[in-house]
């Protein structure tokens, strides 16, 4: 499934095995958890970076289990939201070590972190639902709008199903850098979350800066919005 390790003041999440890291109850429960994990261990200045093992960074939900049921379709789309809020909400930066393919569900995940890590050598970012004829998610329709600012680039992602190779990610402003291979993408997300965790910042000011940022986002994944009373107390609090 996944394993959490903390180096320093580095969390890495790691999804284990050669599958296709599918996201299906299971998984996304053992994510939820290993997220959980981080948050409550974390004190100023930490960082999360999430990596795939094998050929998948992850293939998306787990459509077999569903089959041909839209019930069960709807049943692991509602079960992803609250990680895609997760993660919205974390206490800390994080960073998607994008070492295999993403696709659908798994292009979500990488978008919900701060950061995407890419490698150059294989794998696409692909948001398959236009291809196999099922409609978009609010949700993953809001993250979109929110992570992929090029109005072209997000026409491409959601309207075209376009398969986007690494370096062609960095120039649409998916990706923000990219490494010859799956070892080196790693390692260097680590290297860089290492640095955002020497910065030492404040986690809870961190993810409400984060939640300000994609509010339309944080609100589609059930993140609800603080007033802005508790946002002026929160404020004074801190000066």
């Amino acid at each position: 499934m996944c394993t959490l390790e903390q180096r320093g003041r580095v969390f890495v999440l790691t999804l284990t095995g050669d599958g296709e890291h599918r996201l299906g109850h299971a998984l996304i429960a053992s994510l939820r958890s290993a997220a959980a994990s981080a948050a409550a261990q974390a004190g100023p200045g930490a960082a999360l970076v999430t990596v795939g093992e094998g050929r998948f960074f992850s293939n998306g939900l787990n459509i077999g289990w569903a089959g041909t049921s839209r019930a069960r379709l709807r049943e692991l789309v509602d079960a992803l939201r609250p990680l895609a809020a997760d993660l919205l909400a974390l206490p800390m930066p994080t960073v998607a070590a994008v070492t295999g393919h993403a696709s659908a569900g798994g292009f979500l995940l990488a978008l919900c972190h701060d950061y995407r890590l890419m490698r150059g050598d294989r794998g696409v970012l692909y948001m398959s639902e236009v291809d196999i004829g099922l409609p978009l998610p609010p949700y993953f329709a809001a993250v979109l709008r929110a992570k992929i600012t090029s109005a072209n680039a997000l026409r491409d992602v959601a309207l075209r199903g376009k398969k986007v190779r690494a370096a062609e990610g960095k120039e649409m402003g998916i990706v923000d850098a990219v490494y010859p291979s799956a070892a080196e993408t790693a390692a260097e997300a680590f290297k860089f979350a290492e640095q955002l965790a020497a910065r030492k910042w404040d986690g809870g000011v961190y993810a409400s800066i984060r939640m300000s940022m994609f509010p339309e986002a944080c609100r589609s994944v059930g993140i609800v919005e603080e007033s802005d009373e508790v946002k002026r107390k929160h404020f004074a609090s801190k000066l």
